[in-house]
Parts: C-alpha cells; sequence; structure tokens
C-alpha cells in the first residue's frame, strides 16, 4: 500500500496536517505514518543540557540534582511526544482512516526524513512549527531543509484544511514542474479536481507548443484544466491568480538541482510558501 508520511508537533497546524492526511489517504488509498521527531537538544533537557553545563569544579550536589532534572524533562518530552501522535491518530481514525501507524523518533528531523522518504509516497507537514504563534510571517525553521533534501512530492499544509476543488500549477516547462506534471496524470488525488497552467512572462513558440502539449497530456488523463498567460513578477502574479481564482492548492517545482536553478527558483518556492494561504504541493 502506498503511504504517506505526516509530520506531527504539537503546533496549531498539526490539526491542519492530519485533516490534510485524511483527505489524501481517502483519495488515494494512503495508509498514514504519523512521525513525531524529539530534537536531540530536547530530549537532554527541555530548553538544554543542564547538568552539562557544570564546570569540573562545581558541587557534585548540584550536578547530581541538575542531571535529575535533566532526566525528568527528557521523560516529559517523551510523554508529550506520544500525546501529539495519539491526538493525531484519534483525528484520523475518527475521520475514517484505518491504516495508520505512529512512530516517536529521536534526532535531527531532516535526517529522520531522509531515512524515511524512501518507503512513502509523500511528505506532508506543516507550514509553520510550534512558534508560528510567535513568527506568523516566517516559515518553519526546518521546512526549507526537508524541502530542499526530499526526493518524494511534499505538501506543505496550511493553517486550515480546505477540501481541494481547484489548483494552480506554476507551469515553467521545467524538469521539476514536469515531475508534477506526470503524478497529476497518474494521481487520484487530482480526480475531480481544476487545474490551470499559469505561464508567468512572454512565452515563445517553443514555449506555447509546450504548454499546449501538457495541456493535452492532463486532459488525455481526464483532468479538467485550462491555461494562463500573464506578465509580471513571478511571485506576485501566483499569490494573485491563487487568491482570485479560488484556489485550493498551488503546484510547483521546488528548488534545483542545480546552483543556477536553486538561485533563481528556490527564492520563488520560499517566498510562495510564506505567501499563500493555501496548501503547496512541491517537487524536486
Amino acid at each position: 500500500m502506498s503511504k504517506l508520511l505526516a509530520l506531527v508537533d504539537g503546533s496549531i497546524y498539526s490539526r491542519s496536517v492530519c485533516e490534510h492526511a485524511v483527505w489524501i489517504a481517502q483519495r488515494a488509498g494512503f495508509a498514514v505514518d504519523l512521525l513525531h521527531v524529539l530534537a536531540r537538544r530536547r530530549n537532554e533537557g527541555g530548553g538544554g543540557n543542564l547538568s552539562g553545563n557544570i564546570s569540573l569544579g562545581a558541587k557534585s550536589t548540584l550536578l547530581n540534582e541538575l542531571t535529575e532534572l535533566d532526566g525528568e524533562m527528557a521523560k516529559l518530552q517523551q510523554k508529550r511526544g506520544r500525546a501529539i501522535l495519539d491526538d493525531a491518530r484519534q483525528i484520523l481514525s475518527d475521520a475514517g482512516v484505518d491504516e495508520i501507524t505512529t512512530r516517536l523518533r529521536f534526532g535531527d528531523i531532516v535526517e529522520t526524513v531522509g531515512a524515511d522518504e524512501a518507503t512513502a509516497d509523500m511528505v506532508l507537514i506543516g507550514k509553520r512549527g510550534e512558534d508560528a504563534d510567535f513568527a506568523s510571517t516566517h516559515l518553519g525553521s526546518n521546512l526549507e531543509r526537508i524541502v530542499r533534501s526530499c526526493h518524494k512530492p511534499v505538501m506543505v499544509a496550511a493553517r486550515a484544511f480546505t477540501p481541494v476543488e481547484r489548483a494552480v500549477v506554476a507551469f515553467d516547462g521545467g524538469e521539476s514542474v514536469m515531475k508534477a506534471i506526470a503524478y497529476m496524470e497518474q494521481s487520484p488525488i487530482f480526480n475531480g479536481v481544476a487545474c490551470e497552467l499559469l505561464y508567468v512572462g512572454e512565452p515563445n513558440n517553443a514555449m506555447r507548443e509546450h504548454l499546449d502539449a501538457t495541456v493535452a497530456r492532463l486532459q488525455a488523463a481526464g483532468r479538467e484544466v485550462s491555461t494562463a498567460i500573464r506578465a509580471g513578477q513571478p511571485e506576485q502574479v501566483i499569490a494573485s491568480a491563487v487568491d482570485e481564482g479560488g484556489a485550493n492548492l498551488l503546484v510547483m517545482g521546488a528548488y534545483g538541482h542545480s546552483r543556477i536553478r536553486t538561485l533563481i527558483i528556490g527564492s520563488t518556492t520560499t517566498t510562495m510558501m510564506r505567501l499563500c494561504r493555501v496548501p503547496v504541493l512541491l517537487f524536486r
């Protein structure tokens, strides 16, 4: 069975991640693997390893007390992590998802996702993490690292879930967006979703032919698809198209494998994740 790897952290975005996971699982028949990762520094004592800050000359009594405190805080973090996973499982189970696993892991979240993505078909993560209320205009500290390193499609969940009925595809004809097109042809996630291929800029004949051929591919796969060509700054034009068209999803290529493409596409990717209030499905 295909599998969705969903990352939950107890932030305000966790419920949205769970609701997006339900939507994906029920449309595509995915099993859902709920993952919560405890950063090593938290596992070793909440805001830091308290006993580790004591020099060799410190009194042994204080050192012992701080060591015990480290241990208690680590236990609390583990209990909190299991509670987060239990809550997430309950949301999915109540919605009718049958195939659910939960896992609590310790270490670096990017390394953990990198080790697990081979057995997953898609990775799902919230746009922001536990500090969302304190930095509402910033992306989660681990989000860009995960997107850059992940080889599977990554869906970045918005703060609130809305069933996806309309999607905008930021079309530049590049390799990564063509991976998105291939995915859209095959995946039942896009059954019944109206898609607009949006090209920003002045297309030449070759790009127009490429755009027309892509439309034909999607229509042959049974997709409802339209096109739009607009001038302007890509970030502003794409964000406006999503808002004005009432889209519930943005699909786009993310970053690049070459340094030049990363320089051009990378900044657009980060800006779109930050600006758009709808989920973003990214392909590298």
